[in-house]
């Protein structure tokens, strides 16, 4: 069976265990109306466009 040779240190252990928690990036895309940043297939928060046409209307 096989065994260690050497005790794990807590610092190799610890980023070995830190890539479960990593937080994944945002994707943003630009509006093809406005050009603000929104998150994709989603309807603009700032102009209420989605795919060309308006779908909320936005004060």
């Amino acid at each position: 069976m096989a065994v260690p040779k050497r005790k794990t240190s807590k610092q190799r252990r610890n980023k070995r265990r830190a890539s479960s928690y990593r937080l994944n990036k945002v994707t943003l895309v630009e509006c093809s109306n406005c050009h603000e940043t929104k998150m994709p297939h989603r309807v603009c928060p700032s102009c209420g466009y989605y795919d060309g046409k308006e779908v909320v209307a936005v004060d």
